[in-house]
């Protein structure tokens, strides 16, 4: 029997998406990047979340990495699905690279300097700015759990609102954060990850960014039930992380701080074989010389071959 070979539209089809949603998710999964409807989206919004720090190496030099031009030639060179970064670096540098490198617009975001205890992020950009640069997607970072959570929801609920309205797929940053989550096993945690998976599902996020899960034995006591008792695999976690969201909500993962090239590349296959649809890459890429940032994302291409 011959196989039947998924179509752009047949795997679009079922997300129930608008027309303008489609047409740019068909752009960002299948004419960019790995393609084969498959995400692998470069961040450079650390600078204003961390600060300069990202952009030291071990002997406290500079890196070339500070310049932003380094993460749109690395996007482009690497073959990456877009681009993703906040107003300032889209409107001085993104005019260069339009039509070679999709855009992923971050419409808000915060500094690491107040505490996490609080967490908000307010807007910065508008999904109208995102249509007049051109963007594929815009994106949001909502802190699951923070005591500011309402104003957070209320705020999203509008750009939800905007984003339907022009036809703009949302990409939801989905990060656990305040002392209520501190208390159940820290914003990691399974129960964390999991809840803020759902959290995007649940708002109408149309993909949803999340770290990779833990179990952790030395935290097991704080985790609410049933996450005390399960005994899962790290792939059996990310799995119940991508199931959480449900199937017309997707996942991607973070690729985190940057680790060696064996877990990364474990990571890539880690985050396929549980259902995602593809992973952000930032300090794990452009902390690293260019030559080796594109090695490292030719590898990671023949990786999403497999699946």
């Amino acid at each position: 029997m011959t196989a039947v070979m998924s179509t752009p539209s047949s795997v679009l089809d079922s997300l129930n998406l608008s027309t303008g949603k489609k047409v740019r998710l068909q752009r960002l999964m299948y004419q960019f990047g790995p393609g084969n409807g498959k995400l692998m989206i470069l961040p450079i919004d650390q600078g204003l979340e961390h600060g300069p720090v990202d952009f030291f190496d071990d002997n406290n030099n500079v890196m070339a990495c500070a310049d932003p031009e380094f993460q749109y030639k690395l996007a482009m060179a690497g073959g990456f699905s877009a681009i993703a970064l906040q107003i300032g670096l889209a409107e001085k540098y993104y005019h260069q690279y339009a039509g070679k490198v999709p855009l992923v617009l971050k419409l808000n975001g915060k500094t690491c300097i107040p505490s996490d205890d609080e967490a908000f992020s307010p807007l910065n950009a508008t999904v109208e700015d995102a249509v007049r640069l051109g963007a594929d997607a815009v994106g949001y970072t909502l802190f699951v759990g923070s005591p500011r959570q309402d104003e957070d929801l209320a705020q999203f609920r509008e750009v939800r609102r905007e984003a339907e309205k022009y036809g703009m797929p949302i990409i939801m940053w989905a990060y656990p954060r305040g002392k209520d989550i501190d208390k159940k096993g820290g914003k990691n945690s399974l129960y964390a990850v999991q809840y803020a998976a759902r959290v995007g599902a649940e708002l109408g996020a149309d993909i949803v960014k999340v770290n990779y899960p833990e179990i952790s034995e030395a935290k097991r006591s704080t985790y609410p039930s049933p996450y005390n008792e399960l005994q899962y695999t790290a792939l059996e976690a990310a799995q119940s992380v991508v199931n959480a969201a449900g199937s017309k909500t997707k996942v991607i993962f973070s690729g985190g701080s940057k680790v060696s090239h064996d877990e990364l590349y474990g990571n890539v296959h880690t985050a396929f074989q549980s259902g995602a649809i593809g992973l952000i890459f930032g300090r794990n890429m452009w902390q690293r010389p260019m030559d080796e940032a594109v090695d490292i994302t030719k590898n990671v291409h023949e990786i999403f071959g497999q699946y």
